[in-house]
């Protein structure tokens, strides 16, 4: 029962951490924000989070057990990250089980929606999930389909990894070669 508070340096604890901080990493990838229009604030960054969290999970879900494992571990780190951003946010305690449910919910509703575009390659079905969750009602035009492209692309190449390479260090493509394909297209 107390063996999580005395053994804190587990293996899978730290595969865990640096794959779950491989995802956050390249949410913070400036170009998502300045080159695919992604709005530089806090719903924004969440919903890059998001969004690779889905991308690595939905790829380590046909994957053996140790990397579906590693894949439930950083979920199950996000979840613990998020409640810890919401109570340092100043969420009271009586508060944090309704926001983390939101939280949840906002996770499987985002990953129930971009499936069906992921699933089939379906850039324009992917663009206006995106459309609805990331950008709101502000989409400027060509936005949500460009990062569509770059989501689309990011499956692709975690989908040519092994699943040893993804737990270990998950690799995306670069985002602002996206922008770049919008704009002259």
């Amino acid at each position: 029962m107390f063996g999580r508070f005395f053994n804190r340096d587990r293996p899978s604890e730290r595969i865990a951490s640096a794959l779950y901080g491989a995802i956050v990493a390249q949410a913070r990838q400036p170009a998502l924000y300045s080159e695919l229009g992604v709005p530089d604030n806090v719903s924004g960054r969440f919903e890059m989070i998001v969004l690779h969290l889905v991308l690595v999970s939905r790829r380590l879900k046909t994957a053996g057990e140790p990397a579906r494992k590693a894949g439930q571990d950083a979920f199950d780190l996000f979840c613990n990250e998020m409640d810890n951003s919401l109570r340092e946010l100043g969420v009271g305690d009586l508060k944090v089980p309704r926001k983390m449910r939101e939280v949840g919910e906002a996770y499987f509703g985002r990953a129930a929606a971009y499936e069906p575009g992921l699933a089939v390659g379906d850039g324009e079905a992917l663009a206006a999930a995106f459309g609805r969750t990331v950008f709101g009602d502000a989409v400027p035009p060509g936005t949500a389909l460009a990062l569509a492209r770059y989501a689309l692309a990011a499956a692709g190449e975690l989908n040519r990894q092994d699943e040893g390479s993804i737990v270990a260090r998950p690799s995306f493509p670069d985002a602002a070669r996206f922008a770049l394909e919008e704009k002259t297209a």
